[in-house]
């Protein structure tokens, strides 16, 4: 995970690894977690949880604001990362290392996902 240029990302700043055997990584991008100041509390979906996408899945405080948390994908949640829960400033250290989210079960393949260079040119002169 920690090469960027490998993920998927959606509009919304979260990055999306590739499945293996079935199960996907997520995270919220560099952008994203620069983007919401200093993170300190992070509330994510439960193992056994359902996810869809592109619905709210679990909320992230920084010092600036409250943001919802969105699925980029539909399956059902097998990991919650304890560490960013324990330790949310990892969303700002390490947002494609420490600092992954959940990882899910994919039901279906993701429909709206950008490319690294797309996601690059969304976010240039942000």
């Amino acid at each position: 995970m920690s090469n960027p240029e490998k993920l998927r990302y959606t509009k919304e700043h979260e990055w999306l690894s590739d499945a293996v055997d079935g199960v996907a990584t997520v995270g919220i991008t560099e952008f994203a977690a620069n983007a919401l100041g200093d993170v300190v509390y992070a509330q994510l979906p439960e193992v056994g949880d359902t996810v869809t996408e592109g619905e709210t899945c679990g909320e992230l405080e920084s010092t600036k604001s409250v943001s919802d948390l969105y699925s980029p994908v539909t399956g059902e949640i097998v990991e919650a990362n304890q560490d960013v829960v324990e330790d949310p400033a990892l969303v700002n250290t390490a947002p494609f290392e420490g600092g992954w989210l959940f990882k899910v079960r994919l039901s279906e393949e993701p429909k709206d996902t950008l490319s690294f260079e797309e996601y690059a040119k969304l976010t240039a002169g942000n």
